[in-house]
């Protein structure tokens, strides 16, 4: 039963994940940093805590009394996840849903459910397990497994998109996605996927917050809701200044209060966005406290949201025009991804 609860949470979440963009598309004549800070703000600041305040009672005096040596490392790995959330909406700007979540989340998803298991083979943990443990198991090598083909369903969607660029004119790509641009974008989906993965890094540093809540009696469905505040922090800072860094440069800091855009619209869908985004994490830290934050966890997370961002691509219409082949070629990637889950699901029941 925990087994399939967690796989709920999971897939709620990653529904949430892949959906939250879609809010921001309503958001009209004001540039991406104005914003991505205003969802930004409601996803690492405002939501997080609130959330915490309704399902961990007490939350302040956790953080408050861990450990400065527990905080920062949360917060460090909170602030290199950052670069990974904000390079992510870049990445989507610039290669669209379907392509963009693919690259970003199928190296995301790689890393962050490989290194953890490793970092336990260096420094191992009582309950944690470790990757020689994964290795030495067959629920472990089916996980293990799980992990290549999720990667082999990226790489294939990644083909898909390099078919799209060929076929299509410039002014047939940007239809669909405005801004297209496959070399600039895979180069930041790359990038934001490795960095992406510091966040599951965030819940481990973060953990023995998460152990107290526990044993303070408190549910443990909600027990992550404690390290998010703190790993949120640290993404906030990044956002902040880098977005801030953009206002100033392109002097869009007047979006917020010019009056010729739609700004309740405006706000309203970007506080949308940021909501619906931090979502994602909340379902997460359920599904982990079913599965355990292990490689299980994060590549049901992240290939839940794969699979919601495709179905959205396909909704907005970003293959139209391109070939039957191209068509085929992203439907299998798809079709691999979701293979990868029931591999992943099945070495975790076995395990």
């Amino acid at each position: 039963m925990n087994v399939l609860l967690g796989i709920l949470y999971h897939s709620i979440g990653g529904v949430a994940s892949g959906s939250f963009y879609m809010p921001y598309n309503k958001v009209k004549k004001w540039a991406w940093e104005s914003y991505w800070i205003i969802g930004g703000l409601f996803s690492w600041l405002i939501v997080p805590p609130l959330a915490a305040y309704l399902t961990v009672p007490g939350f302040a005096s956790i953080i408050a009394s861990a450990s400065g040596q527990i905080l920062f490392f949360t917060y460090l790995m909170g602030l290199l996840w950052g670069f990974g959330g904000l390079t992510y909406g870049l990445g989507v700007r610039y290669l669209g849903m379907s392509l963009g979540n693919s690259v970003v989340l199928g190296f995301c998803a790689a890393f962050g459910a490989i290194v953890p298991s490793i970092y336990y083979s260096l420094k191992p943990t009582a309950g944690k397990t470790s990757f020689t443990d994964m290795m030495a198991s067959t629920g472990g090598q089916l996980v293990l497994l799980g992990v290549l083909v999720c990667i082999v369903g990226i790489s294939i969607s990644g083909k898909a998109g390099m078919m799209k660029e060929k076929e299509l004119s410039e002014e047939e790509r940007k239809a669909s996605v405005a801004e297209f641009s496959l070399v600039k974008g895979l180069i930041i989906a790359i990038f934001s996927g490795i960095m992406s993965a510091f966040f599951n890094f965030g819940i481990e540093a973060g953990k023995p917050m998460a152990d107290e809540a526990v044993a303070q009696g408190l549910n443990p469905l909600f027990q992550n809701n404690v390290a998010f505040v703190v790993i949120l922090w640290g993404g906030l800072t990044t956002n902040v200044i880098w977005t801030a860094i953009l206002s100033l440069k392109n002097k869009t800091y007047g979006d917020f209060v010019n009056k010729k855009t739609p700004l309740l619209n405006n706000y309203t869908f970007a506080a949308m966005a940021g909501t619906i985004w931090f979502l994602q994490f909340f379902f997460y830290g359920m599904g982990e406290s079913k599965l355990g934050n292990g490689a299980s966890s994060w590549i049901l997370h992240m290939s839940t949201i794969i699979l919601t961002a495709n179905m959205w691509g396909i909704y907005r219409k970003e293959w139209k025009g391109t070939s039957k082949s191209t068509k085929i070629t992203f439907v299998l990637g798809i079709l691999v991804i979701i293979a990868s889950v029931f591999l992943v699901g099945i070495g975790n029941t076995i395990s």
